[in-house]
């Protein structure tokens, strides 16, 4: 098969792209709740308004593909991104940040179907294991820098000196002095422009979607959702991108609510540390995936994960400030065993079971939501604990999966061969 790099290039500069969208809502939470005068389930609101989208979205975003092609999803998805991003820079309101965060996770999920088969195609099949970890890894760098540009925008914003920096000129002009955290909206806006632009200039190669990436049917949904390991599995990636929101998208707020450090710098580092650790993270899961069950790495790392929640909830200022970024170290690892721990538990459908795991990210938006809830009314540190429960059930998994098929590690290669010998 030949390669395409461009197509590789495109596609891996989309999977930055969306990180970088989506993974700035955390260091913004003490400054929607400041600026916009609402209570923590307002606040969680937002982030349920993202991530519902992906729910909303997942499952129709595969049979747009299907019928209408990459090109046009991800031009159609950038350009929705762009509408998103740009209404709430004009109207930075309360009530529009919610439609528009609600429209640029539609967007965002549309990619997200899109852009994996395409991967496969540009780059081969014998290099799609890389590229995707490639992927992964640009993911987590975005995620890395989105906070990083948050603090540097607000910092070079708030004060009224003249500023020789061309682009701080016009973000002072179009941004409202207040709000200076609203300028991201207008480099989101500006960036999901050029990948339209981009996208539409490019060619894209003829993808013939293998049986496992096809949408599937009503009746193979059906046949599915009648399992309880399919609830199960469904579960499983819910509480996971649960704990994964539930705790990035409070780190800043809880920092500066309980331990008084200010969000616009020591609470975004602690956000943009929670990502880079997650990157870091997953090469680690590499090598050890290479050695151990990946039921036991999944418990190993629950495990990490719950100490290191413990420690950030109830430790003092400076072990707080440390340990919430290594929930994010332990936590890298979950998302792949538990999407291959349930692809390799059943025989069957696996394009339509992946539609219906990629509709578990809801979790993403529920958690939040739900812990801005118990936060008004208990504290946020009470809210936060409901992460145990999540955790633990990720935890579980450890000890009930039972995949059809195990992952490859060097003691099963060395069994194989003594019996082939």
């Amino acid at each position: 098969m030949t390669r395409n790099r461009y197509m590789v290039g495109l596609v891996l500069l989309t999977f930055f792209v969306i990180s970088l969208l989506t993974n700035i809502l955390g260091p913004i939470v003490p400054d929607i709740i400041s600026n916009f005068h609402v209570s923590l389930t307002a606040a969680g609101f937002l982030v349920f308004a993202f991530f519902i989208a992906y729910g909303v979205m997942s499952i129709p975003a595969g049979f747009l593909v299907e019928r209408f092609t990459e090109k046009p999803v991800m031009i159609s998805a950038f350009a929705v991104a762009m509408l998103g991003s740009m209404s709430f820079a004009l109207f930075p309101e309360y009530k529009v940040a919610v439609i528009s965060l609600f429209v640029i996770g539609a967007g965002m999920a549309m990619l997200q179907v899109a852009i994996n088969p395409l991967l496969r195609v540009s780059g081969g099949e014998e290099h799609f294991a890389f590229n995707e970890v490639l992927a992964q890894l640009l993911f987590g760098a975005a995620s890395f820098i989105s906070p990083q540009v948050y603090s540097y925008l607000v910092l070079n914003l708030s004060h009224r000196r003249h500023e020789p920096n061309v682009l701080l000129r016009v973000l002072k002009r179009v941004t409202p002095n207040a709000l200076p955290w609203v300028s991201l909206y207008w480099i989101f806006t500006a960036i999901a422009f050029v990948m339209v632009l981009v996208l539409f200039a490019s060619r894209f190669p003829r993808v013939h979607h293998t049986a496992e990436e096809r949408p599937g049917t009503l009746q193979m949904y059906g046949s599915l959702v009648r399992r309880r390991l399919v609830w199960l599995y469904f579960l499983a990636i819910f509480t996971y991108v649960g704990c994964e929101q539930g705790t990035a998208n409070w780190i800043s707020q809880f920092l500066s609510q309980y331990h008084h450090f200010d969000p616009h710098t020591t609470g975004a580092r602690a956000v943009s540390w929670f990502w880079g650790l997650m990157t870091s993270g997953c090469l680690a899961g590499v090598l050890l995936l290479k050695i151990f069950d990946s039921r036991r790495i999944l418990i190993g790392a629950a495990t990490g994960a719950l100490f290191s929640l413990s420690l950030a909830l109830f430790g003092p200022a400076s072990v707080s400030m440390i340990a919430f970024p290594f929930v994010g170290f332990f936590a890298s690892v979950m998302w792949p065993i538990l999407i291959s721990l349930a692809l390799n538990s059943v025989a069957e459908y696996h394009g339509s079971f992946t539609g219906i795991l990629a509709t578990g990210i809801i979790g993403g938006a529920v958690m939040p939501a739900v812990i801005g809830r118990i936060g008004d009314h208990v504290g946020l540190r009470s809210g936060m604990a409901l992460l145990y429960l999540t955790f633990g059930f990720v935890f579980s998994v450890g000890f009930w999966a039972k995949p059809l098929v195990n992952n490859a590690t060097l003691r099963l290669n060395r069994a194989d061969i003594s019996a082939a010998t």
